[in-house]
């Protein structure tokens, strides 16, 4: 039993601004059993501050439904909320959500043995408080580096959702329509009212979202997933 304890005790807990290898955040981060969000970003660990309802929760949720509710409608696909995803041997972020093809359906990423996401998922969102958050600046160049396909930040308290999508190896702006419809060019039919989600008008949002889902492009994208899916 002395044993056990002296051990655990060896083993420093996690800290922020601690520089550390991938594996070594890992062993230490699963140790600590309290915490619920860390990042390692550039080598360097990241532990943010208790999370408000009121400017980050609830908008972090709503953005979840908004990922799900498409990907329930989109078979091949899979979305989660803050799910640790191991980008690269410096850098293991906790995005907000995430979208993914599924690896049996042709999708870029794999799922290791313990359940974690390898790889640089198709879409990452973020909710962030303005554009001065790291999400804009370090995580926005380690996503960049590693090819996430589309990026999408809520900066809260500027009332602005930034949408990036990677083009000849760089983040550009996806541009919304003239009905202020913010369209995937990833997966087809997933449609933002921009407007709409940023005032909390979730029947709105749902409307538009539910015209991209009835659109071809987004059933041709459903046949191909399902022509890519890999026997069992």
């Amino acid at each position: 039993m002395s044993q056990n304890i002296s051990s655990v005790r060896k083993l420093p807990p996690l800290e922020n601004g601690d520089r550390l290898t991938r594996a070594e955040f890992e062993r230490r981060y699963q140790a600590m059993a309290k915490v619920k969000k860390a990042e390692l970003i550039e080598g360097i660990v990241h532990m943010p501050s208790p999370v408000s309802f009121e400017y980050h929760s609830e908008f972090d949720g709503n953005l979840t439904w908004f990922f799900k509710h498409y990907a329930i409608f989109t078979p091949g696909l899979r979305s989660g909320a803050n799910s640790t995803v191991r980008l690269d041997l410096d850098n293991e972020p906790q995005p907000d959500s995430v979208v993914i093809i599924s690896p049996n359906h042709g999708g870029r990423v794999t799922i290791d043995a313990d359940g974690y996401i390898n790889g640089s998922p198709e879409l990452v969102a973020e909710v962030a408080g303005s554009s001065v958050s790291y999400d804009l600046g370090a995580k926005f160049q380690v996503y960049r580096r590693n090819q996430v396909q589309e990026y999408v930040v809520w900066r809260v308290f500027d009332e602005a959702i930034d949408w990036f999508v990677i083009s000849d190896g760089q983040f550009q702006p996806l541009l919304p329509d003239s009905a202020g419809i913010l369209k995937s060019r990833v997966f087809p039919g997933l449609w933002l009212k921009m407007r709409s989600m940023i005032d909390g008008d979730l029947p709105a949002v749902l409307t538009t979202l539910n015209q991209g889902l009835s659109s071809p492009e987004h059933a041709e994208f459903v046949q191909k997933l399902a022509a890519a899916k890999k026997p069992d």
